[in-house]
């Protein structure tokens, strides 16, 4: 059975979304509303679950529970302890995988049709009755613990944990959602079981379903997979007030390369400008080899291996962040071609050739995301998270196409802020 669903697994895969996605939305009979595609060539069902708040909604002092209860929710649940559920899963031919980011907490599940109802019964026992036995909790606790000391000693880490901490201050978004080795050591039985009932709640669920499953056979099926969660949790953090005073920190620390982090105010999903916003950080860094940052840090100058920038719409922040590595004598000079290619783009704007071959570049990638049960549900739960409508995949790209030069080089100049341009370097940078 194992082997067949790798097979089907392969073939959900392979399948191109050639002939587009059609959403039908929809209210099951218990409130819930959910987004589904039926896909019947082949027998397997991807379901997406998105909680909206995830580590944001850690209790004051205490940090990383959240996580760690994350961690442990597929370690056992009603009568299974943590081998039992495993062997129950591998059994079904099942696949289900949990995380927690800044803002979600998504659980994924996949599986044949012929087992649909045991595997979705054994779903049903984790997000209901997660057992969160001592054992596995002092299992997990170390192995998060381990992760942290780890991060402690990685300058990219340190980087972008110091990075948040100065831009987003006493918000959530300004600690690491995996804790510190004092907050997660101090975490009980019953911090885990109170993160728990604060997160896993239907006020602020996503649903999305793709595959061979109907609109009459997937209401009710849903409405017992999710009827036991606990109706509300705990409020959602106000939003964060990001700073960039336009300077540069300094951290240092051995190593023979610096790490830098940089960035701006954003721009948020839903504002009209954001497609041409899009585009412009494709041309500055977002683009690959032919970005302007990457031909004047790394092919003109040899300065990195890679600069990257790309735009974050967080619940409670729109940022725009980018970073690069550097040997510790030529980090300063890279990070200087950065902010005048930042600056220079504020002025000078973009051609209309590289307008194009951005388009090209985002529009012609576009279809190859759709290449699966399991993407297509994850794209799925997003688009709904942001607030898209379900024609958003066929109109994407036509919005795209449709920016103008005029209009991306205005948002060149209103949008891009040399000024509030912000550096945390961790490193032994010389110069700095």
């Amino acid at each position: 059975m194992r082997a067949f669903l790798a097979a089907a697994f392969s073939l959900a895969l392979a399948i191109p979304a050639t002939a587009g996605v059609t959403i039908d939305e929809f209210k099951t009979d218990g409130g819930l509303t959910v987004w589904h595609v039926q896909e019947d060539s082949i027998p397997f069902v991807a379901l997406e679950l998105r909680f909206q708040g995830g580590a944001s909604l850690d209790a004051e002092g205490k940090r990383g529970a959240i996580n760690l209860m994350t961690g442990l929710i597929e370690e056992g649940a009603a009568g299974l302890d943590a081998r039992a559920f495993a062997k129950a899963r591998d059994g079904l031919a099942a696949s289900f995988s949990y995380a927690v980011y800044d803002d979600t907490l998504s659980v994924s599940a996949k599986f044949l049709t012929e087992n649909r109802d045991e595997a979705l019964e054994l779903l049903r026992q984790s997000l209901t009755s997660p057992r969160f036995d001592q054992d596995a909790i002092d299992r997990v606790r170390a192995q998060v613990i381990s992760g942290i000391r780890s991060d402690e000693k990685d300058p990219s880490s340190i980087a972008g944990q110091a990075f948040d901490a100065r831009v987003y201050g006493t918000h959530p978004y300004g600690t690491d959602r995996s804790g510190t080795v004092d907050s997660v050591t101090a975490l009980t039985r019953d911090d885990i079981l109170a993160a728990f009932q604060s997160t896993v709640v239907r006020d602020r669920l996503y649903i999305s379903v793709v595959g061979d499953i109907s609109r009459e056979e997937l209401g009710p099926v849903l409405d017992t997979l999710l009827a036991d969660l606990p109706e509300t949790g705990a409020p959602l953090p106000p939003a964060a007030s990001p700073v960039f005073d336009g300077e540069t920190v300094v951290i240092p620390f051995e190593t023979p390369q610096s790490v830098a982090m940089f960035g701006q105010p954003g721009v948020p999903f839903d504002h009209p400008d954001y497609f041409a916003a899009y585009l412009l950080n494709v041309v500055l860094g977002g683009g690959g080899f032919e970005s302007r940052l990457m031909q004047e840090v790394r092919e003109k100058r040899g300065l990195t291996y890679g600069v990257y920038s790309y735009l974050v719409d967080k619940d409670g922040a729109d940022v725009w962040l980018g970073s690069v590595q550097s040997a510790n004598n030529r980090i300063g000079e890279a990070m200087e071609v950065i902010k005048a290619e930042w600056a220079r783009m504020q002025s000078e704007g973009v051609t209309e050739t590289e307008l194009e071959d951005a388009k090209r570049y985002l529009t012609g990638s576009y279809p190859l995301r759709f290449d699966g049960n399991g993407p297509i549900a994850d794209i799925l739960v997003g688009m709904q998270m942001q607030g898209m409508g379900t024609d958003y995949i066929a109109t994407r790209n036509d919005r795209v196409n449709a920016v103008t030069l005029e209009q991306i080089n205005r948002v060149a100049r209103e949008f891009l802020k040399p000024e509030q341009l912000s550096f945390t370097v961790v490193g032994q940078p010389e110069g700095l």
